[in-house]
């Protein structure tokens, strides 16, 4: 049967003022260019200002792509019509000592319980870790799943993940739930206990784990394909089927090139191809929950509505974090990576591939929509019909081989199929290849949130996670599918513009650091490089200055924020530009020089009681001796002694209004780096920043101070 249209779509109101104000704004930077061209001062300080300034413009000129139609998109569904087709939810998961693995086990019985035919939904969950102890709670959570599942249909639960659900403050206590309860606290003991041994004992062990053996390692071991659940075989206790539940670990050997996510996602292509090949797919990150279990059949509605879904790749929801502190202190909810930009893209030719909380159409992944590239086996086509159970022995002896360290070699998985390879961002690239295919993605963005994820609570794992994120981009933005070049000719230069935006952030990191440094030092040496305050030049500055920011600030509160989000959103700009980003290019640098090697590091998702309290405190977390903190003590210790100094001489009537531009940079800096000035003196906990890199921090300012001070006075 047809389903009536799903898309509901406006354009939003601020497109016409965001046309507006480029115009204005670019006069504006025409004329800040025009005055670097007609005024000459120092050669270092003309450098590196103009330097700044290009960058600040061409990373403005990449963001207009995202204001020029702005477009609001939510599901519409009229599903009462509709015949769902099967699907397919890959939950990923990489290393079990960072990412727990009960918390794996919720997020699959999440998915598990969707309101959903039982007999056309599948859960793989890809373990590229390997462990005994993910695989061990996998079990565990589907014996509890049978009961869990007619729990919250009986009650129409909407937050159908236990370890959420149980945790909730608007739970009722009832006789049944106090049951159900029990049965959670059971098995989550059970699977703590078998976690703190580090091992499966004697009295757990079944010929599931027969693999795990001496030379078994997680990154040397076979591959192992193991179907948990069995629709049509296994049984709830209401008597009701239960959906397919496959673990899968592909093989892996010390020397094979592994792909990182991508590969494992690739992995799940096929063995989902082999056993079920559901012609919709559902990626999620192992710790993002579902929040409606109406979710899957909604969004059916888009890929079955035929005014969409020609060439509709897929459907994107926004990565909804739960957890978060009042203040949001390490801006994790992204609100412009996130909200703000997708909604950009929707009105051109959709949104990224954030990675989770996507639902793709499988044969995106087989060519273009007009042309479809075949893999080697034909088993493996999106439009295969598989006819034996998944437990059949030639299913499990295909589903084995096609996830072997081998079994891409000499094909064009990576390249022209599946997930994409060539960048540790797979899920950027994935999605700006597919755009570049002709596929389109949706934005959809509920009024009930989707789907709900964990964040890190430390900013060492914040900057690295961001700082891995980086060098990925910018594989893509110096590889030979360049948005600004590649991308230009396939997508138009909206898009391309849209994609160079993030393929090019992280040189984010030369503004910030100029006015990081440069204005505070030349202050202390009484060296001008602004506009005097009594100059038209100064309100010029004035004006790009605070309309950037005026303009920020507007967008962030239009989706949802605050002051005091936003305010937190713009100095994690700043942090990143000192850390991650900078230590995101040197990484680059030394990798294509072959100095180092691409790392895929896992963000640790345990949360520690202390460190979670100093977070929901508001703290920050530094705790150890990451070389990403000294650029940032380092522009906390200038910025602070710059301020002192430049108050000490406006005491005594000096140097106000040559000076007045830098001084407002200085107290800019001053107040971005409150949290800094707390861990280095007043903070005694865990999560202070360590005595070493003060010290570091110190000589290295002092050997800026003085080679800066050295330069401009030649």
């Amino acid at each position: 049967m047809e389903s009536r249209r799903a898309e509901w779509s406006r354009p939003l109101p601020r497109r016409i003022p965001n046309r507006v104000f480029a115009l204005v704004y670019s006069a504006a930077i025409l004329g800040l260019f025009y005055r670097h061209a007609t005024t000459h001062g120092g050669f270092f300080i003309s450098l590196w200002m103009v330097a700044a300034d290009i960058t600040l413009a061409f990373m403005w000129l990449n963001s207009q792509a995202f204001r020029i139609n702005p477009v609001a998109s939510h599901s519409h569904p009229f599903p009462e019509n509709l015949i769902p087709p099967a699907l397919d939810v890959f939950i990923c998961t990489a290393d079990a000592s960072k990412e727990p693995p009960f918390t794996v086990a919720a997020t699959a019985l999440s998915a598990l319980a969707y309101d959903y035919p039982p007999e056309k939904l599948s859960v793989y969950v890809s373990d590229d870790g390997a462990s005994e102890l993910t695989l061990f709670a996998l079990l565990e959570a589907a014996q509890f799943g049978k009961v869990w599942l007619p729990f919250c249909k009986e009650n129409r639960l909407m937050l159908r993940c236990p370890q959420a659900f149980f945790g909730s403050a608007n739970v009722t206590f009832d006789s049944q739930t106090l049951k159900i309860k029990k049965l959670y606290d059971d098995m989550k003991r059970r699977v703590e206990d078998i976690i703190e041994k580090g091992y499966i004992g004697d009295e757990y062990k079944t010929k599931v784990f027969r693999r795990w053996g001496k030379n078994f390692t997680s990154l040397d071991h076979p591959a192992v394909v193991e179907v948990l659940l069995q629709s049509g075989e296994d049984i709830d206790v209401a008597g009701c089927s239960m959906p397919n539940l496959v673990y899968v670990s592909r093989q892996k050997r010390r020397r094979s090139d592994h792909h990182f996510k991508a590969g494992a996602l690739n992995a799940l292509l096929r063995v989902s191809a082999a056993m079920t090949n559901a012609p919709i797919i559902l990626t999620l990150d192992c710790d993002m929950i579902s929040n409606d279990p109406s979710t899957p059949h909604k969004i059916m509605c888009y890929f079955l509505d035929k005014s969409v879904s020609p060439n509709l790749g897929y459907v994107q929801f926004p990565v909804q974090l739960h957890g978060i502190n009042k203040s949001d202190t390490y801006s994790s909810e992204m609100k412009r990576v996130y909200y703000i930009n997708p909604e950009g893209m929707n009105g051109l030719v959709g949104p990224d591939y954030f990675g989770t909380g996507t639902f793709f159409n499988r044969r995106a992944f087989y060519g273009s929509p007009s042309s479809m590239i075949g893999p080697r086996d034909p088993r493996l086509g999106p439009y295969h019909l598989v006819k034996n159970d998944i437990n059949d022995q030639a299913i499990l002896e295909l589903a084995h081989d096609v996830s072997t360290c081998d079994y891409e070699k000499d094909t064009n998985w990576g390249s022209k199929i599946g997930f994409r390879y060539g960048s540790l961002v797979e899920d950027y690239y994935t999605g700006y290849r597919l755009h570049c295919e002709g596929w389109k993605s949706v934005f959809c963005n509920p009024t009930r949130p989707a789907f709900l994820a964990e964040m890190p609570i430390s900013l060492n794992d914040v900057v690295t996670q961001l700082k891995r994120w980086n060098v990925g981009l910018l594989e893509v933005a110096f590889s030979k599918h360049s948005p600004l070049t590649f991308g230009r000719r396939y997508i138009g230069s909206f898009m391309a513009h849209c994609y160079s935006y993030y393929a090019f952030g992280p040189f984010w990191s030369i503004p910030i650091m100029f006015y990081a440094f440069i204005p505070q030092i030349t202050m202390l040496i009484n060296i001008s490089i602004f506009p005097k305050a009594s100059d038209p030049w100064f309100f010029l500055n004035m004006f790009l200055f605070l309309g950037a920011y005026g303009q920020d600030l507007i967008e962030f509160i239009s989706v949802g924020g605050n002051v005091r989000k936003w305010w937190n959103d713009q100095r994690m700009w700043l942090v990143r530009g000192l850390s991650s980003d900078l230590f995101g290019i040197l990484e680059y640098i030394s990798n294509q020089l072959g100095i180092g090697g691409r790392s895929f590091n896992v963000t640790n998702k345990v949360n520690d009681e202390e460190m979670r309290k100093r977070y929901d405190e508001g703290k920050f977390e530094f705790g150890i001796s990451s070389p990403m903190f000294v650029p940032l003590s380092m522009a906390a210790i200038i910025n602070l002694v710059a301020f002192l100094g430049g108050f000490l001489q406006f005491l005594k009537g000096r140097g106000l209004e040559e000076m007045l531009g830098q001084m407002i940079v200085t107290c800019i800096g001053v107040a971005n780096s409150l949290p800094l000035y707390e861990a280095m003196v007043l903070r005694s906990d865990g999560g202070r920043i360590p005595t070493k890199i003060i010290n570091i921090s110190l000589v290295l300012a002092s050997l800026l101070f003085l080679v800066i001070s050295a330069i401009v006075n030649l």
